[in-house]
């Protein structure tokens, strides 16, 4: 009997990449056969950063996934007997149906996440949210015991972007929550005791998370960007938990003076730090002479500053001792599996939410606060930082985390 064939079809961001391939790694470990559809843009950039750091990879790029089907199977290949596409990609599950293919809906964010989409028709049926996903009055709601209570004003469809754009993502996320019906079975990449309220309000919901390729850490996983391996050997000369490790994701923008507050905060804290900083991370207007003389400044034993990095065997290093972070679900999930405690900064949609988990559930962070002119100071993120290396608590959290039967009672006491 021929082994099973996935079609793999993740949604076109990093955040989004990285999970389902990860996810597609430990397929193939169980004698699965996968095929991971990316666009010709993605794939590029997959590409490009593997040459560059020295890797090796095949993926497939097509744009129909009902003509890729049909090669597949006209060239003699298996048959796709499953997708598994984002949950993001609802019109794949249209398709499956149509071409006799079942199909997983796969999650790559925080099951919470998941259910204040999921509750759309319950919060326009309460008045909360009009048609358009507007909120229609400011209050905090929960949708159930142990998940973090979530305002109106940081519902996702609107913290994705400009404003005038969020009529059209809250009517994508309906029409994806309408295709997700189509799918058997939904997974994601979180756990049952990270989540326990949004998992008992979908009991459904397959956990698969954390994620990780391999052990090793030593499987592409779909990086868009080079990652620059010689922080790996500066971290081998840092002393244990010494370094403050500092990455905002693939989409967050700081403007100048954020940037700039931000270099001088990390330089206030007094410990060495790595820094990513991505080329398009700070906004137009930053002075080059400026940062030049802050890498003079910092520079050798004090920090490094690194264009992208393998983040996770950075947070897998002895030498990290905070994580400062956006919160993206895939940074939580891998600070969460090496006990590393955070420094939270969200910037949009889940991560407002997963900075709650962070910071009020498993209490193993502190949220940074802007000042009245919306500009995180430096003084802030020295402070913040400070605190959290600094809390017994926080440390002994982070370090049960991992261990959830004896976290549980840690929160009990």
């Amino acid at each position: 009997m021929a082994a099973p064939h996935v079609l793999a079809l993740p949604f076109p961001a990093q955040g989004h990449v990285i999970p389902l391939m990860q996810l597609s790694h430990r397929l193939v470990e169980h004698g699965i056969e996968v095929t991971f559809v990316n666009t010709e843009a993605n794939h590029a950039l997959v590409l490009a950063a593997m040459l560059a750091g020295g890797g090796a990879g095949r993926a497939s790029s097509l744009d129909g996934i009902h003509l890729l089907v049909l090669r597949i199977e006209a060239s003699g290949g298996t048959k796709i007997s499953w997708l598994v596409a984002d949950q993001g990609m609802g019109w794949a599950f249209e398709v499956a149906k149509k071409l006799g293919i079942r199909a997983a809906c796969f999650w790559p964010a925080s099951v919470a996440f998941l259910a204040s989409m999921l509750r759309v028709p319950q919060l326009i049926q309460d008045g909360v949210v009009d048609d358009k996903g507007w909120p229609k009055r400011q209050e905090t709601i929960q949708f159930a015991p142990g998940m973090p209570p979530l305002h109106t004003s940081r519902l996702p469809w609107n913290n994705a972007g400009a404003a005038e754009d969020q009529p059209v993502i809250f009517q994508l996320v309906v029409r994806n929550n309408e295709a997700k019906e189509l799918a058997e079975v939904t997974v994601s990449n979180s756990f049952r005791d990270a989540e326990p309220g949004a998992f008992e309000l979908y009991p459904d919901i397959l956990p698969v998370g954390p994620l990780l390729a391999d052990p090793k850490l030593e499987k592409p996983v779909g990086q868009f960007l080079p990652e620059d391996a010689r922080c790996l050997g500066w971290l081998d000369a840092r002393a244990d938990r010494s370094v403050v490790y500092v990455a905002f994701g693939s989409f967050t923008v700081f403007d100048p003076r954020q940037f700039e507050e931000l270099a001088l905060g990390l330089e206030l804290t007094g410990r060495p730090f790595l820094w990513v900083v991505r080329p398009d991370f700070a906004g137009g207007g930053l002075s080059e002479a400026w940062l030049d003389e802050f890498q003079r400044r910092v520079g050798g034993d004090s920090g490094l500053i690194v264009s992208w990095c393998p983040q996770q065997q950075v947070l897998a290093h002895r030498a990290v001792a905070c994580f400062v972070s956006h919160c993206g679900w895939n940074s939580t999930m891998e600070g969460v599996r090496n006990g590393v405690p955070f420094v939270c900064w969200p910037y949009f949609t889940d991560q407002f939410l997963n900075e709650s988990y962070i910071c009020n559930v498993w209490r193993t962070g502190l949220l940074v606060v802007p000042g009245a002119d919306g500009v995180v100071t430096k003084e802030e993120l020295s402070a913040k930082a400070e605190r959290v290396l600094g809390d017994e608590g926080i440390r002994e959290r982070v370090d049960a985390l991992k261990d959830f039967k004896k976290f549980v009672e840690l929160l009990k006491e």
